[in-house]
């Protein structure tokens, strides 16, 4: 063909592509490729629109040979990265994005690109350098605003992409999304109200945006209402019932509500279950054969490998574990960074830290590093990857610690408890895991090195307090605590808890407060103290702690009996709400556990009125912690390799 003639049905495609008639176009660029096979147009563009409707080997072939053709193309060698790309060639694209730059170091397109790329290998500084380059080229791009400040937020925490998402719904206040990622940083700086306009204002531009419905669920529920939040997360599974963080949010939340049975609760965590499993691919991994002087590779996943709560109890263990027997590796999954986190990475013999990672990232190291027993740490609280553990990454898996229910998973193969946590068969019913009840109490509690002596102030009358989570002061609980305070007529009630310095959370609490009967002008709601030091000081003010129910607490008891404050709690039908009765039986305290109402306020009534003049009865209690089994570590840890070791064969065995 002649050039002319090649030249207008060359034009004639591109109007087509131009104007979105794919098919069209497609047939124009494949008739000037007939008669000029190294055209250098209809390669890049035929290229660049099969990459358009997702054919990317086909979209490869004609990109390569596009850009072989005229190898200084700039436009054409970063749409041979975005393919590349596309097929999870990241080593390759990034060679060739990064030679983009170099060809249009104008093109604020080919910075993002990079920057995506960047992103994906898990070069996160650099991609935030790309991205704030590409921002200099084009000040006004609010969308670039917004990926800069979701990178961020993803690693170095929420508030870190604050600014940048606050710039872009500036700059564009019909960007739904923006208004979206803004709601999720003011949640993680705990400024709720606002959090909530955010996000009400993002579902206002866009009714169906998933991020957003969930961001109001979880905002909901960090402010204590939970009805509310269970109807906003079951509204975004309506939808998309494989929506993780939806699902798992409403799984935690379920735990917090009395009334719901175990039935109830069961089938919704099977029904997670079957549809993580149903989206993934589990290869086979069985277990290695044994070799002699091998080690067992031992993995732990989790969100809070610092200065948290699981973190606490976890120490302990890992300081005694036996490393004759195991190699420890430790997978911690957030952007903090402590003391804690440098203890726990002492202990290891290789430490990752997965904070921003995308699931095929995470999965694919994982896998190279070949763990002989995986250990999950986080259940269905936030940030967890229980997605992966669907995908059946080491050939044995273990949930422990982080969350007081099954998982849903059938392959989470274990979960370790106790026999008075979950004592019989019954329990067995409602788990998807073989529970393992591995020692007399499941925990191994370190105190604070900070931690004050336990004394007692002078204040007069009796206090009784509780420093939980205030999502777990149920109806019932607080219903308790209201008839307590009416046997004894000269007592108070201490709640610590985080959020009671915003208005709008105090608010909450005290119409909780009032529902159930207690008068304000005898309740103390305090926030949070800047340190755990300060925190544990103010046990001197509470004469006893209160275990909320169903669910009960772990390190606010264990803090309470360190600080030599007795903890009274309820025994329940199921794990949640059967912690207090293991914890108090393991500090030699069952006096202390009642199993009706009823018995919960006279107990509660009993201990305050025996010990409010007792000087020694707090330094006694701090010495009946020591001598428990909590702190028993070296036996903990014991116990808890002694259990890995035996998952580890039976897993073994039923794989002949």
């Amino acid at each position: 063909m002649n050039p002319a003639p090649l030249a207008r049905l060359l034009q004639t495609a591109l109007a087509q592509h131009t104007k979105g008639r794919l098919t069209e176009a497609e047939k124009g660029y494949r008739q000037v490729l007939l008669s000029s096979p190294r055209n250098f147009d209809a390669l890049h563009l035929l290229g660049t629109l099969l990459y358009q409707k997702g054919r990317y080997p086909e979209s490869l072939d004609l990109l390569s040979r596009a850009h072989q053709a005229n190898p200084a193309h700039g436009i054409c060698e970063m749409r041979l990265g975005l393919v590349l790309a596309a097929l999870q060639r990241l080593p390759d694209a990034e060679r060739h994005l990064r030679a983009a730059t170099r060809r249009e170091p104008q093109s604020p397109d080919a910075w993002n690109n990079l920057a995506a790329t960047l992103r994906a290998l898990g070069h996160f500084k650099e991609a935030a350098d790309c991205l704030r380059q590409s921002i200099a080229l084009k000040p006004d791009a609010h969308e670039t605003h917004d990926q800069l400040g979701g990178l961020l937020a993803d690693t170095e925490g929420l508030p870190a992409g604050r600014p940048h998402f606050q710039r872009a719904v500036e700059l564009q206040p019909a960007y739904a999304q923006g208004w979206c990622n803004l709601g999720l940083a003011l949640i993680g700086e705990r400024r709720y109200a606002e959090a909530i306009a955010a996000l009400d204002r993002a579902l206002a531009l866009d009714p169906a945006l998933q991020h957003a419905l969930v961001g109001r669920a979880l905002a909901l529920q960090e402010t204590y209402r939970l009805n509310e939040a269970m109807d906003a997360f079951g509204r975004v599974l309506a939808q998309v019932p494989a929506h993780h963080e939806a699902r798992s949010g409403r799984l935690l939340t379920l735990n917090y509500l009395s009334g719901i049975s175990r039935d109830e609760g069961f089938a919704e965590h099977v029904a997670f279950g079957q549809v993580a499993e149903e989206s993934a691919a589990s290869p086979s991994n069985a277990p290695r054969p044994p070799r002699p002087g091998d080690r067992l590779r031992l993995a732990f996943l989790s969100p809070d490998l610092r200065n948290h709560s699981v973190a606490y109890f976890l120490e302990p263990l890992l300081r005694h574990l036996d490393r004759s027997q195991f190699e420890v590796m430790l997978y911690h999954d957030h952007f903090q960074l402590d003391a804690m986190s440098n203890r726990l990475r002492g202990l290891a013999d290789l430490w990752r830290n997965f904070i921003g990672q995308r699931a095929a990232a995470v999965e694919s190291v994982i896998r190279a590093d070949a763990p002989d027993i995986l250990v999950d740490l986080a259940g269905h609280t936030g940030r967890n990857r229980l997605p992966l553990f669907a995908r059946r990454l080491a050939p044995v898996q273990i949930t422990y610690l982080g969350y007081p229910n099954t998982t849903g998973l059938r392959t989470m193969d274990f979960r370790f408890v106790d026999a008075i946590t979950d004592p019989d068969d019954d329990d067995q019913r409602y788990h998807t895991e073989h529970l393992v009840r591995f020692s007399n109490c499941a925990w191994a509690y370190q105190p604070p090195a900070n931690a004050p002596e336990p004394t007692r102030s002078a204040a007069p009358g009796i206090t009784f307090g509780s420093f939980n989570n205030l999502a777990k002061l149920s109806p019932v609980t607080l219903a308790l605590w209201a008839r307590i305070l009416a046997t004894i007529p000269d007592s108070r009630l201490l709640l610590k808890g985080h959020g009671l310095q915003e208005p709008s959370i105090r608010a909450v609490i005290e119409q909780k407060l009032r529902e159930a009967g207690l008068d304000l002008a005898r309740v103390q709601l305090l926030g949070r103290r800047p340190d755990t030091g300060s925190h544990l000081e103010v046990y001197r003010e509470v004469d006893v702690a209160l275990d909320p129910f169903p669910y009960h607490g772990t390190t606010t008891t264990c803090e309470a009996l360190w600080m030599g404050v007795p903890v009274i709690s309820l025994r329940g039908d199921r794990h949640a709400s059967r912690v207090g009765a293991s914890l108090l039986s393991a500090a030699g305290h069952p006096e202390w556990i009642a199993d009706t109402a009823d018995d919960y306020i006279r107990a509660a009534v009993e201990t305050a009125r025996q010990r409010v003049d007792r000087p020694d009865a707090r330094a006694q209690l701090r010495r009946d912690l020591q001598a428990s089994i909590l702190l028993d570590h070296a036996g903990q840890s014991q116990r808890f390799a002694a259990a890995l070791l035996r998952c580890w064969e039976l897993q073994r065995r039923s794989n002949k």
